[in-house]
């Protein structure tokens, strides 16, 4: 049993006295480094957003898994996860557990028997919360309310910074002793929680090795991006690296990509300056929706009506405004290079689940037997009929995306540095591979895949940079399937450019399947319907492999766009319609049963000097 000790001692610290590990004060051992190296760059597809028990939230709606739980589940081992064990279909390659820095105190409580606030009251009660009613009362109380500014930081059991520091460095053991470069990597991070009225501007915040603070900064500290961006730069200033992602813009309140800062003073160059070093990425969808665009406002966008989560307007003072999403947040991000020199939402694209199961990436719309937040999706029964609390209702929610990381060896300093370069795509689930370029002198057509990369790299730039030509670029797309998914029906070219004072865009279909794509640019439809009893989908049409070369027939020099990719496969079963077959539940009608998943492959901007 710990012994219980004074806060105001500062000779002896909660984490001692436990015998528990002192906060990290030094860089861990190397580990030796005989990863692969892929001179061309390899997919490697991951996770970059998910909570353990450590996140207050998760513990309080059941999920006592630890980060140790979470990297053994991401390599495939089978884990309990809400009373039952599930496992992943296929191991993942890389992950980064992002537990909510704001309450990694109260976890030293509630997860170590015997630690000083172990048995207090309110933290038997986390424990012992029966069920989804008794869960959600304190959620509400001490979650929610806290994060959104209207309550106490922390509950009474709190026990202060040293707690912080050896959860965080419980955090950090995990992710060291799960990190095997070539074969496994680990990454160090956490995630910002801050929900100002309740418009989300959470961070994910990720740091390239093992050089980490002591203690994270969390929004009880600093709730505004900019106090963020400022602790940041002193972590880079001491010689940490360090970058944040920005997620879930579809609940943002308008916020995310708001022309003032959350103090209210309009966005200057300073500020553009700081967000574009801090933030390359922006998660594009997880369970909580797709942020890519919605049909509200881009009805000329026939794909656009997919995964919007269309229920969280009735939750928490939301609305559908097209400010919350990522294609206005490029758009108006152009618009701010021409008047200020620089780009704030130069953002490419990442995806994660935001489980709060301890289970990276579990993604697969067959395998969603377990939900992703504990008590409260655990169940197609309870999926079937309930929401999620200040969320959503559950059926109009998904089992997440994936990130997928152009990197050359399976390392934390390549995957990271190349996610700081934007060389990334994100997919709803599946694990197509997608690669563009930009550039001049492509051909056509290419003998074999390795010739098409080298001339990518060679001629042109890839994802993630900045074509600087003169002429119209040329566009080399490629695109291969899932090896266990359907074909794939199309790949387009999504264009946003900024004209006489206003944002625009537009979605070209740039290759097809079979002899489809016609000559004014319009796709015939394909008629590829799954099965409704059983869930198949289609294995003959659609093409395993798609490849194009396309240069923009509207290319203006003088004119500031962005381009990024779209693939999409044939449709195939949402988990409501597995829900359905395997548990006998019934949705309401307007829930959908099949999707068309995809792929988004980060921009290519061009930019008028």
């Amino acid at each position: 049993m710990c012994a219980r000790i004074s806060l105001i001692s500062t000779t002896i610290s909660i984490a001692l006295a436990c015998s528990l590990p002192l906060a990290f004060s030094a860089k861990a051992e190397q580990k030796p480094n005989n990863a692969k190296v892929y001179p061309l760059k390899e997919a490697f597809f991951g996770e970059q957003h998910v909570h353990t028990g450590v996140s207050m939230d998760a513990f309080i709606a059941g999920n006592r898994l630890t980060p140790d739980d979470a990297y053994r589940f991401a390599k495939g081992e089978e884990m309990m996860v809400n009373g039952s064990l599930h496992k992943i279909k296929r191991p993942l390659d890389f992950v980064a557990v992002t537990d909510h820095s704001e309450f990694m105190g109260e976890a030293f409580s509630l997860m170590n028997e015997g630690a000083p606030g172990y048995d207090h009251e309110i933290a038997v009660a986390f424990r012992e919360a029966p069920d989804l009613e008794t869960a959600l009362k304190l959620y509400n109380k001490y979650v929610l309310a806290p994060l959104a500014g209207g309550g106490e930081p922390h509950p009474a059991f709190f026990q202060g910074q040293e707690a912080i520091k050896s959860t965080w460095q419980k955090n950090i053991e995990a992710t060291e002793k799960h990190y095997q470069p070539g074969k496994f990597t680990t990454i160090h991070a956490y995630e910002w929680t801050s929900a100002p009225g309740g418009a989300n501007q959470h961070r994910n915040v990720f740091f390239r090795d093992n050089n980490v603070p002591d203690m994270p900064f969390s929004s009880n500290e600093g709730a505004d991006p900019e106090q963020l961006w400022a602790w940041m730069q002193t972590q880079r200033d001491s010689g940490k690296k360090v970058f944040a992602i920005p997620h879930n813009s579809n609940e943002s309140k308008g916020l995310l990509f708001a022309e003032a800062s959350l103090s209210g003073v309009p966005v200057n160059k300073e500020y553009a300056e700081k967000r574009a070093s801090m933030e390359p990425l922006i998660e594009m969808m997880q369970v909580k929706g797709n942020s890519e665009v919605i049909p509200n406002f881009w009805p000329n966008d026939e794909f656009a009506d997919f995964e919007n989560a269309v229920s969280i307007q009735k939750f928490n003072g939301r609305a559908f405004i097209k400010e919350n999403y990522v294609r206005y947040g490029l758009g108006r991000g152009i618009k701010y290079h021409a008047e200020l020199g620089v780009n704030p939402f130069k953002y490419g694209f990442v995806g994660g689940t935001d489980s709060h199961n301890g289970t990276p990436s579990n993604v697969e719309e067959d395998n969603y037997a377990v939900g992703s937040h504990g008590y409260a999706d655990q169940t197609a029964d309870v999926r079937s009929k309930a929401m999620l609390e200040g969320e959503m209702l559950i059926a109009d929610s998904s089992p997440g995306a994936l990130t997928a990381v152009w990197a050359n060896s399976n390392t934390r300093s390549a995957i990271w540095d190349s996610m700081q370069a934007k060389e990334t795509f994100a997919t709803s689930g599946p694990r197509m591979k997608v690669r563009f370029f930009a550039g001049q002198g492509f051909n056509k057509s290419y003998k074999n895949y390795t010739d098409l990369v080298k001339d990518g790299y060679e001629k042109g730039v890839p994802m993630g940079g900045d074509y600087k030509g003169k002429k119209a670029p040329e566009f080399l797309v490629w695109a291969i399937k899932d090896p266990i998914g359907p074909n794939l029906d199309r790949i387009q070219i999504i264009k946003g450019w900024y004209e006489n004072g206003e944002m625009k865009d537009h979605v070209y279909d740039v290759v097809a399947s079979g002899d489809r794509l016609k000559a004014d640019g319009s796709v015939t439809p394909i008629d590829a319907p799954i099965n409704l009893k059983t869930g198949e989908f289609n294995q003959v049409k659609g093409a395993v492999e798609l490849m194009s070369v396309w240069t923009d027939p509207d290319w203006d020099p003088n004119q500031e766009a962005f381009y990024y990719v779209r693939v999409l496969q044939l449709p195939t079963a949402r988990w409501t319609l597995y829900d359905e077959i395997n548990a006998g539940v019934k949705y309401p009608d307007d829930v959908k049963r099949q999707i068309v998943e995809r792929a988004w492959a980060s921009p290519i901007w061009y930019e008028v000097e």
